[in-house]
């Protein structure tokens, strides 16, 4: 791996929609020589390219079919297209997102070499393996994990009730991006999302080195929202802001 090893970037975290001067969520994942993107939601692709020029990105993930998690998948296939004329870029989805991106998008070869991923599926990126998970959530979702050669991991919950947790991906997650939409009093019966209480108590149940909590309704103060998960997960939490760099 290169001397910089794993490392996360957030793109955007703001939960359902995109909050004042906000992006949805994306996350840009270096390890190696490769360049990966966890979900593209709505203001993402204008961050990303404060970091990384666009003819760098090597594959993209995508959770779900929840637009908040994929649209600016259709700026960036324009951009590769017609801009940069770029061919090949990894895009390993659900059926139901690959169909929708592709109605949406139009035609995503030869753009895109698409894949598509379910629950339990492995795939390599480069030096990174990416293993996926379905969550509790509302339509088919998939969590990943992501490993690399010199044996650190990181996990993405993407969307997820409390009936899934990070360990159906494993032992030995040194950090987790986990979606904590809202606070403990947004907890229901039927409501298939986090609150900040149950993303710590989930974390801590399956062993998670380090917490960033994700995907905040634009509404919770994530000062609350670290309380509360700090609290059941029984140490420091930290909060996604778009631009926060996290070394695994």
């Amino acid at each position: 791996m290169s001397a910089g090893g794993l490392s996360v970037t957030v793109l955007g975290c703001s939960g359902s929609y995109a909050g004042a001067g906000r992006a949805c969520s994306s996350y840009m994942i270096t390890g190696g020589d490769r360049v990966l993107l966890l979900d593209l939601g709505n203001g993402s692709l204008a961050n990303l390219q404060r970091h990384r020029r666009l003819d760098e990105v090597d594959a993209v993930v995508l959770s779900h079919a929840h637009p908040d998690h994929w649209v600016d998948l259709a700026g960036l296939r324009v951009a590769l297209r017609y801009g940069l004329g770029r061919e090949g870029v990894e895009l390993f989805a659900t059926a139901a997102n690959l169909a929708l991106a592709s109605e949406v998008c139009g035609e995503l070869a030869p753009t895109f070499v698409t894949r598509v991923v379910d629950d339990g599926d492995a795939v390599a990126v480069g030096g990174l393996r990416i293993t996926f998970s379905a969550t509790d959530h509302y339509i088919d979702t998939l969590a990943c994990r992501i490993d690399d050669e010199d044996g650190r991991s990181l996990a993405y919950s993407a969307d997820t009730g409390p009936a899934w947790s990070f360990s159906a991906l494993g032992e030995g997650i040194d950090l987790a991006l986990c979606e904590a939409t809202h606070l403990r009093d947004g907890e229901g019966h039927g409501i298939l999302h986090l609150s900040a209480r149950q993303a710590g108590a989930m974390a801590r149940e399956a062993g998670v080195g380090r917490l960033v909590l994700t995907h905040l309704w634009p509404e919770v103060d994530p000062e609350e929202a670290r309380a509360e998960a700090e609290a059941s997960f029984g140490r420091a939490v930290e909060v996604a802001v778009e631009h926060a760099a996290f070394a695994v």
